[in-house]
């Protein structure tokens, strides 16, 4: 999850670390491992975020111009080293699966004030560098990046993928940038998402023969006192890193690592609105958990998140809240009842046979627990060991997530303030409903991509 006064000096020391981490990458397993450096969440560092969310999600056009917006791209916590060209130039990069595209600022970025607080790609000191010249425009939410593509050798731990096409970038006018602890993105998307067709690096590594297996795995350490914020791995999985066996599920969709998953249970009852099925994308790059309204409305009355008092929810339930209770009683099919929230909440009370009072009374109460639309909702430290669990459905298994693991802490003024790990994100049908599964989900649970069978694994992290 991603003041900046201290960024040199960070960004410094950062580089001294990470030039030893790609020394000792290589094992005698054959995996290759990329360690993964964190930062501690706090107030601003969230704010920062928030200045591109603010206006739109995050949004890459796929193939055949659909689109999917993903939400809090730059609110992120977990990043590496890579190196770029011969002798290698260094840069810090969000290993993100939520994008294809590897982009990097660009010696010839003039006019963007990110591009001076960040490392540059000179291609004059590259041996390898080869030119391609290609134009190209990525536009998120918070603003956009454009450049032009190049190609050169790209050293991941110890392993050069040679003549990898990436962009350099000339443009980055997103406030967002200046901010980010990072100097760009390393894509582990599928092609399908990646602008000019540029292959994604997992890609490159599988027709250069240079992985044991074609798969790679995100080991996310959660710990927050620990110094090492976990690793990424290429070719294989580290049985040190989970426990058990891994539960696999299909790609569903190409572009994004898109699966289809069941419902979302509180303290194992059924919230409803996915009962029938949602489809999921497991993102490295998002840090929370985001999802259907209807059902992040019942995860914050059941933990008693406060986000803001919606008026115009509370006048439905007031208007027509009676009404829909009676069509449902009438067993009027549910998708033929407008306002879909109160319908949602209506029909998992009548399933625990509650009576027309306490209906809608609890229907009211979710009203004021609607998220705020700058995203976070807030709970009460001291409350968490009473919170209930929440369990998501893959593949007909339950994967719970306790209170400890879905409370995210932040640091403001040298006092902790705790937030619900669920955001409030509404895509509608053919595409949605959609859960991003970001890394308040992928640290609790260790998380394989395997592009050789397409499909994605899930097993306890140890």
């Amino acid at each position: 999850m991603m003041r900046r006064r201290q960024l040199l000096l960070a960004t410094a020391c950062l580089w001294a670390l990470s030039c030893a981490s790609l020394l000792r990458a290589s094992t005698p397993d054959g995996l290759l491992r990329v360690s993964l450096n964190k930062n501690k969440l706090d107030r601003e560092a969230l704010a920062a975020a928030k200045v591109g969310r603010q206006h739109d999600s995050r949004r890459l056009r796929a193939a055949g111009g659909d689109e999917v917006p993903l939400i809090d791209y730059l609110n992120t916590q977990y990043f590496g080293v890579i190196g770029i060209g011969t002798p290698p130039q260094n840069f810090t990069v969000i290993f993100d699966t939520g994008s294809s595209n590897l982009w990097i600022p660009s010696s010839k970025c003039y006019f963007s004030i990110a591009c001076y607080f960040h490392h540059k790609y000179k291609s004059s000191k590259s041996s390898t560098y080869k030119s391609d010249g290609e134009t190209c425009k990525i536009t998120y939410g918070s603003g956009s990046i454009s450049g032009f593509f190049s190609k050169d050798n790209v050293l991941v731990g110890d392993l050069v993928v040679k003549s990898q096409k990436f962009i350099e970038t000339t443009r980055e006018p997103s406030f967002s940038f200046i901010l980010g602890k990072f100097d760009g993105i390393l894509g582990l998307g599928y092609p399908e998402i990646s602008v000019g067709k540029a292959p994604p690096i997992w890609q490159s590594m599988e027709e250069q023969k240079l992985l044991k297996d074609n798969v790679f795995s995100f080991w996310l350490n959660r710990n927050p006192d620990a110094s090492s914020g976990g690793e990424l791995v290429f070719g294989g999985v580290d049985p040190k890193h989970f426990k058990g066996n891994h539960t696999y599920v299909p790609v569903s969709r190409k572009g994004y690592w898109q699966f289809n998953m069941g419902d979302l249970l509180i303290d194992g009852h059924s919230t409803g609105f996915c009962a029938k099925g949602c489809a999921a994308i497991a993102d490295s790059g998002t840090s929370l958990l985001a999802g259907p309204t209807a059902i992040v409305a019942q995860v914050n009355h059941a933990i008693g998140a406060e986000g803001i008092i919606s008026t115009e929810c509370k006048e439905v339930v007031s208007q027509y809240g009676e009404m829909i209770l009676n069509l449902l009683i009438a067993q009027t099919d549910p998708q033929k009842v407008s306002c879909q929230m109160a319908v949602v909440w209506i029909e998992n009370q009548l399933r625990e046979n509650k009576t027309k009072e306490i209906i809608l009374q609890y229907a009211n109460q979710l009203c004021e627990r609607l998220p705020s639309p700058n995203g976070e909702s807030t709970v009460s430290c001291h409350q968490i060991s009473k919170m209930p669990n929440l369990s998501f459905t893959i593949a007909n298994k339950s994967f719970t997530l306790t209170p400890e693991q879905y409370i995210v802490k932040l640091e403001q003024g040298g006092q902790t303030v705790c937030i619900s790990g669920f955001m409030a994100f509404d895509i509608p049908p053919p595409r949605g409903p959609l859960w991003i599964l970001g890394d308040v989900f992928m640290g609790a649970y260790h998380t394989v991509f395997d592009f050789g069978k397409d499909r994605i694994g899930f097993a306890e992290s140890a």
